[in-house]
C-alpha cells in the first residue's frame, strides 16, 4: 500500500506523574513479590488522569478505539529532579502497564519506543506521546524450504 493511503497516525499526549523507580515498584510479602503502595498510587494516578481526560473530551472514544487496535510508537520523556539519581529505563514498565490499563492497550503492541532523560528538579514528571503506526511490517516472509514430512 502506497503511504499516500495510509490513514493519518492518530495520536495522543499525556502528562504523568513521575513513576517510582525500579527498586520502588516492589515488596516482599511472605514469599511473593506484590506492588509496592508507591507502584499501586502511581497506577491509580494515571488512571484518574486518564478517565479525567476522557470525561473532560481531551480523550474522544474514536482516539481510544484506535489506540487499542493499533500497533503503536510511544514517546517518553522522563523529567528528574537530578541527572544521576535515576535509570532512565527504570520507570519504563510501570508507565506502559499503567497507560496500557488505563487506555486499552497492550502493551505488545508497542513496535517503536523512544526514551528521553531531562532534568527538572522543581517538576518531576513523564510527558508521553502515543501515536498510531499504520503499515509497519516487522520483516520479510520466510518460507520452510526443507521437507515437509519432517516439519510435521
Amino acid at each position: 500500500m502506497p503511504i499516500s493511503e495510509l490513514a493519518a497516525p492518530v495520536t495522543f499526549q499525556v502528562v504523568l506523574p513521575l513513576p517510582p523507580g525500579v527498586n520502588n515498584q516492589y515488596v516482599s510479602v511472605g514469599r511473593r513479590r506484590v506492588l509496592s503502595a508507591t507502584a499501586k498510587h502511581f497506577n491509580r494516578d494515571v488512571t484518574k488522569i486518564v478517565a479525567a481526560m476522557r470525561s473532560g473530551g481531551q480523550l474522544s472514544v474514536p482516539v481510544s478505539t484506535a489506540l487499542g487496535s493499533s500497533l503503536l510508537g510511544v514517546y517518553l520523556v522522563y523529567f528528574f529532579e537530578t541527572p544521576h539519581r535515576r535509570d532512565l529505563d527504570g520507570g519504563l514498565k510501570i508507565t506502559l502497564d499503567a497507560l496500557g490499563r488505563a487506555l486499552g492497550f497492550d502493551d505488545r503492541a508497542i513496535v517503536d519506543l523512544h526514551l528521553t532523560k531531562r532534568i527538572d528538579p522543581l517538576h518531576p514528571r513523564v510527558e508521553v506521546e502515543l501515536e498510531t503506526i499504520a503499515g509497519w511490517e516487522f520483516d520479510r516472509t520466510y518460507h520452510y524450504l526443507g521437507d515437509v514430512s519432517a516439519a510435521e
